[in-house]
């Protein structure tokens, strides 16, 4: 390991080096939306602009560090794959010309906290994970709610048609219904087309609203708690670096052990220059 990949090295392990990157995320999401305020703009925006520029060069010299201190491993991690294209797709032509994909950019910048922080990763992994039960999850709720909507649209599709119109209609009304807002204005105008709207709308606040719900909320716990479950398995299946140590002491005091004592011991280079020698390998 060479003198400038093991200072890299050193700076990445230290904690103030995430901390600076964080600050640095901060700042620039502080200042992209600054530059939605027209007075700003007009009284300070070069000094938004320098922020903003001050802030890529740090994140510029941020993934120079990681790549000095992983060299070539520095393209198998996702983090460093993603921090690459975020800080580099502003400066590709055709990018930079497009304020509108500038803005996203920058605003996916704030993506780049999750790397600093293990529980917002762990959130990250858990989100991943309950993507295919979110799959079925929607699925069941399309098909509640085309069902609830044939209903609706046979019960109330002459009384309302602007709600009830048509099967798109009473989906899109039912969807707003979800969150329970104006259910009680909803429910007297269904009784005043038919007694059936009690059972109607009951059966639905508890199918859709409720059941639905908790159904939601328990695909996304269990897939957070198999995230946790993971990464607890990760940590725990790597050794401590005192553990490592210690076996690198254990196995330096067995090859001093086995070496013959003779003359030509003192030819042999030391316990301590062995493992330097080992460290750098």
């Amino acid at each position: 390991m060479t003198r400038t990949a093991l200072f890299c090295s050193r700076l990445v392990a230290a904690s103030w080096f995430n901390l600076a990157g964080f600050a640095a995320i901060v700042i620039n999401a502080i200042t992209l939306g600054l530059e939605t305020y027209d007075p700003v703009v007009a009284a300070a925006g070069p000094v938004l602009h320098a922020i903003e520029y001050a802030c890529v060069a740090y994140f510029v010299v941020e993934l120079l560090v990681r790549f000095g201190a992983s060299g070539s491993a520095f393209f198998r991690d996702r983090w460093n794959l993603f921090d690459l294209v975020i800080v580099a797709a502003p400066l590709l032509p055709g990018v930079r010309e497009n304020v509108t994909l500038l803005r996203l950019l920058r605003l996916a910048r704030i993506v780049r906290t999750f790397r600093f922080f293990p529980s917002l990763r762990i959130i990250l992994i858990g989100i991943r994970r309950s993507l295919p039960g979110l799959g079925s999850f929607l699925l069941v709720t399309v098909l509640l709610l085309y069902g609830y909507a044939i209903l609706g649209w046979m019960m109330f599709g002459e009384a309302y048609p602007e709600r009830y119109g048509t099967v798109g209609q009473a989906m899109l009304t039912l969807f707003l219904l979800l969150s329970l807002d104006g259910i009680t204005d909803t429910l007297q105008a269904g009784r005043e087309v038919t007694e059936w709207a009690v059972l109607y709308y009951v059966s639905y606040m508890v199918a859709a609203c409720y059941l639905l719900t908790n159904l939601l909320v328990g695909v996304v716990l269990t897939a957070l708690q198999e995230a946790h479950d993971e990464t607890r398995g990760a940590k725990a299946s790597e050794p401590p670096l005192h553990e490592q140590l210690a076996r690198l002491h254990q196995l330096i005091d067995e090859l001093e052990r086995r070496l013959p004592q003779t003359g030509k011991q003192e030819s042999l280079p030391g316990p301590r220059t062995m493992e330097r020698e080992l460290l750098k390998d």
